[in-house]
């Protein structure tokens, strides 16, 4: 039997491209699409054993081929994961129709579209999703109307998954992070910001890139066989509880 395969949306950076490392590490294949074609191209240079493809995975069309195409390079998907995204939050009053079709495209059209297209795929493999979310999908937030919203689409359609394609093996499952390192936080939260994460997560710190790819290679995994339906925070306890008053965290 030879290698699986993942694919991966949005791995050109972040989250993604942590989660396409950590597969190659395990022994997988892995199919990088991003929209992005100059750093997709860029980055699975210098990654052996991945095909990009750089698609938009909100174009019907585009997802036909992004399909196409894995299939017909590695022959089979074994894990789909629906990492692509956009964060554009945003006051309700300043999110007018175009920004708020703008998230939904990409954030929730995208993963449907995916998903269904690979189903077949899946259905062959007995394979594995995983939806990326947001714990903007689990609790509001402000700013967050049209990116929240999607997350918490993505959450549900996440179920509806594991409820139709249980019975033909597939497993369908969600992760939800909470504020990660990534380069883009770093770059926009100010020190008040991270002040205040340090303050508000049990953990008192950020996530890694790395260390959301351990969950969702884990969940495509045989170690997670009988997990299916499921939403994961990895978010240092941020979703699971309010710490009371800053304050009197040392």
């Amino acid at each position: 039997m030879g290698a699986k395969t993942a694919l991966v949306t949005g791995a050109a950076r972040g989250i993604g491209l942590a989660t396409t490392k950590l597969f190659l590490k395990d022994g997988w294949q892995v199919v990088m699409v991003d929209r992005d074609a100059e750093e997709l191209n860029g980055v699975a240079m210098e990654l052996e054993g991945t095909y990009p493809i750089a698609e938009d995975v909100s174009d019907p069309e585009a997802v036909k081929r992004i399909i196409d195409g894995a299939v017909r390079q590695f022959g089979s998907i074994n894990a789909l994961v629906n990492n692509a995204g956009v964060a554009d939050f945003g006051p309700i009053e300043e999110t007018d129709f175009m920004r708020w079709r703008r998230v939904m495209e990409t954030n929730l059209d995208g993963v449907f579209l995916m998903s269904q297209e690979a189903t077949a795929a899946l259905k062959a493999s007995k394979g594995a999703i995983v939806n990326i979310a947001s714990i903007s999908g689990l609790r509001a937030s402000t700013l967050r109307v049209a990116y929240g919203t999607s997350k918490a689409g993505v959450i549900h359609l996440t179920k509806q998954y594991a409820a139709e394609l249980g019975e033909y093996g597939v497993r369908a499952n969600c992760v939800c992070p909470g504020p990660v390192r990534t380069k883009l936080a770093m770059a926009v939260h100010s020190q008040d910001i991270i002040d205040a994460y340090h303050d508000a997560i049990p953990l008192n710190r950020y996530g890694s890139e790395e260390e959301i790819a351990e969950t969702i290679v884990f969940l495509c995994s045989e170690k997670a066989s009988y997990v299916t339906g499921q939403v994961l925070a990895a978010d240092g306890g941020f979703e699971s509880t309010g710490v009371g008053l800053p304050a009197l965290r040392k």
